[in-house]
């Protein structure tokens, strides 16, 4: 199945790109995703994914890491941001 990730501000800086596909087995969990994205963005990408919020289709997964994934999802890496006057 195929999933897109979709990565924000400091994750895409780390990432060195705004968005990837990735092919992952029937059953996979979003841990696995990340896991994936780690392994083929590095160390600065585990950074950031440290204090990144992680959506699945727009909204908070209810399981956690432990959430299953489905084909044609969309993961979304959400950096926390700062800025204001």
């Amino acid at each position: 199945m195929i999933v897109r990730l979709l990565m924000f501000a400091a994750a895409r800086e780390a990432a060195g790109r705004n968005r990837d596909e990735y092919e992952l087995a029937t059953g996979a969990l979003l841990d696995d995703l990340l896991t994936a994205a780690v392994g083929r963005y590095g160390d600065p990408f585990a950074q950031v994914l440290a204090t990144s919020r992680v959506w699945i289709n727009g909204d908070e997964p209810p399981g956690g890491g432990a959430t299953g994934l489905h084909g044609d999802d969309e993961v979304a890496v959400l950096p926390p941001v700062s800025g204001g006057a």
